[in-house]
């Protein structure tokens, strides 16, 4: 008996570390899927069979057979405890160590977490005290395990009962800062908030409008992609000082109604939009949903407010007709060169692998000549829409000449490094098809080393989302020309699309390799790298994509 009383404690031990591996890994993917159960769910649903239930449970429920039918043996129980450590001694698939964007602990994450905890205890002390309220050792054997078993099998479920049981406390939660943050903003009233929204382009926009007003303003801008209201709300309650003159705020959706919850916590007295495209098409269903919602921070904008459009996207151009009655100007920009209807338009732009110049004519017919270290043609709409957030505050032309050249790329969206005398061009941040078809044609103007794209293609774009990989394996053949130039797909499933773009452009099949993860990928180039190649990392899918 005390033989069987040390291996119960190890099994305790073991099962007890697995568990909480495996309830830290889905609490990650519900975090990863922004809290929501309606994303986290269906998440679930698509790996019944290789995640959610795994073949140590198949392991387990045979252990417990085993038990069932050896524990009057005397050394029945003996074995099942063993092999139970040895079934659960593994958390491979839940080792959080190369995660590429780690758990992070926020009050939130740690109230839910807590929650969970004590529900993926109530099996675990129920099957003890079971155990040891039985009067054989088989059945107190099989009370335990089954304990730790459905404590292990049910950690997906922990964390949809924890969020449940936790949303009236997270609302609270969120109420109390949206009041804080309104009430600071109410009382700055010689605060310019300037809001913007798009398909892609935002964090780019907001970094170059920060970059411009700093000549002349405090300017504070939300960091990184803090675009949701509990990101505005962070920023506006912990960062914003009496003495700043302009908030830059970044205005993210991905459901109808987003925006009318962005726009009453901060509403913009200048409204930027970037672009509309096939971003989120999972959730708002179709472009022109998209449109409409994104419109609704132009119909926000405050009496005598900017609104700043892009003339060259259709449904953008199209939102100057929703600009309330007693707004002020409505700012066009272009990157097709001056005409009518057009107020700040590039002409004369030349790329090159260090960036851009380009030639800006303003709506008095002024011209400047600019440089920017940003890649790409999106970025130089990027810079426009800046421009004229600048004009609009009474900056002139050559003065953000000067802080057009200092900005440097945002981390992540098209950022040039070197490494071990190879050119990495980082563009892994949320690709979508316009900025992928860029950083694939920037990608093919390298020449004298191998040329190399590493990517898991583009999500979140709904029944549309074939279509476009399949076009973005189109134009990667047609740009990665060299006889050494490589294609890498992350994930066989959801690449598969770019796999059928390359082929039908007869791109070699031995210049692709397919991986299962962007580490796997890593390992696979390390050998084969040379000083002078470029590799193009072209989106990174989150933790929760990997196929591995």
């Amino acid at each position: 008996m005390p033989l069987l009383y040390v291996l119960a404690v190890l099994v305790a031990l073991v099962a007890g570390w697995r568990a909480w591996r495996r309830l830290r890994y889905f609490l990650h993917v519900f975090q990863l899927e922004g809290y929501k159960l309606g994303e986290y769910g269906p998440w679930l649903g698509r790996r019944l069979g290789s995640v959610v239930i795994a073949p140590s449970h198949g392991v387990g429920l045979a252990v417990l057979l085993l038990v069932a039918l050896l524990g009057n043996a005397g050394w029945g129980v003996g074995l099942g405890l063993f092999a139970w450590m040895l079934a659960f001694a593994s958390a491979k698939r839940y080792d959080g160590r190369r995660e590429k964007k780690p758990l992070v602990f926020t009050d939130r994450m740690k109230r839910l977490a807590r929650a969970a905890i004590l529900l993926g205890a109530v099996p675990v002390v129920g099957g003890t005290v079971l155990a040891f309220a039985s009067a054989g050792v088989v059945t107190g054997t099989l009370a335990f395990l089954l304990g730790w078993l459905a404590a292990d099998l049910g950690a997906p479920l922990w964390v949809i009962l924890a969020a449940t049981l936790m949303k009236p406390v997270e609302a609270g939660v969120q109420n109390h800062y949206k009041r804080a943050a309104k009430q600071k903003l109410a009382a700055q009233r010689d605060l310019t908030v300037v809001g913007i929204t798009g398909s892609y382009g935002k964090t780019s926009t907001k970094f170059v409008i920060a970059e411009i007003l700093r000549q002349r303003f405090n300017t504070l801008a939300t960091p990184s992609s803090y675009n949701t209201p509990m990101g505005l709300c962070l920023v506006i309650n912990d960062r914003l000082r009496p003495d700043h003159r302009v908030l830059v705020l970044e205005y993210g959706i991905r459901y109808e109604g987003d925006m009318d919850e962005l726009t009453e916590l901060a509403r913009p007295d200048i409204a930027v939009v970037t672009a509309v495209g096939p971003a989120h098409l999972e959730t708002m269903g179709s472009v022109e949903r998209i449109a409409r919602e994104k419109g609704k921070l132009v119909e926000a904008v405050r009496p005598a407010g900017i609104t700043v459009l892009n003339a060259d996207d259709e449904r953008v151009a199209a939102m100057a007709d929703r600009v309330p009655d007693g707004a002020g100007r409505v700012w066009r920009v272009s990157t097709r060169g001056p005409r009518d209807g057009v107020d700040l338009a590039a002409s004369a732009i030349r790329y090159g692998p260090e960036g851009a110049t380009f030639t800006v004519t303003d709506d008095t017919g002024a011209e400047e000549e600019f440089r920017t270290r940003l890649l790409g043609e999106h970025n130089v709409l990027n810079l426009l829409l800046g421009l004229a957030v600048g004009r609009a505050m009474g900056l002139r032309l050559r003065q953000m000449a000067h802080a057009v050249a200092r900005v440097e790329p945002v981390e992540h969206r098209l950022a040039l490094r070197k490494e071990n005398g190879v050119l990495v061009i980082d563009d892994a941040f949320n690709s979508n098809p316009v900025g992928a078809k860029n950083a694939v044609e920037i990608l093919g103007q390298f020449e004298g080393g191998r040329r190399v794209i590493v990517t898991p293609g583009m999500v979140e774009l709904g029944p549309r989302q074939a279509e476009e990989n399949r076009a973005f394996g189109t134009h990667i053949a047609r740009n990665l020309t060299g006889e050494d130039d490589l294609a890498v797909l992350v994930g066989p499933t959801q690449t598969a699309p770019i796999r059928e773009g390359l082929d039908a452009e007869g791109y070699p099949p031995e210049r692709v390799k397919v991986v299962r993860s962007l580490f796997e990928a890593q390992d696979l180039l390390r050998p084969l790298l040379r000083t002078g190649d470029v590799v193009l990392y072209e989106n990174d899918l989150p933790d929760h994509y990997d196929e591995a």
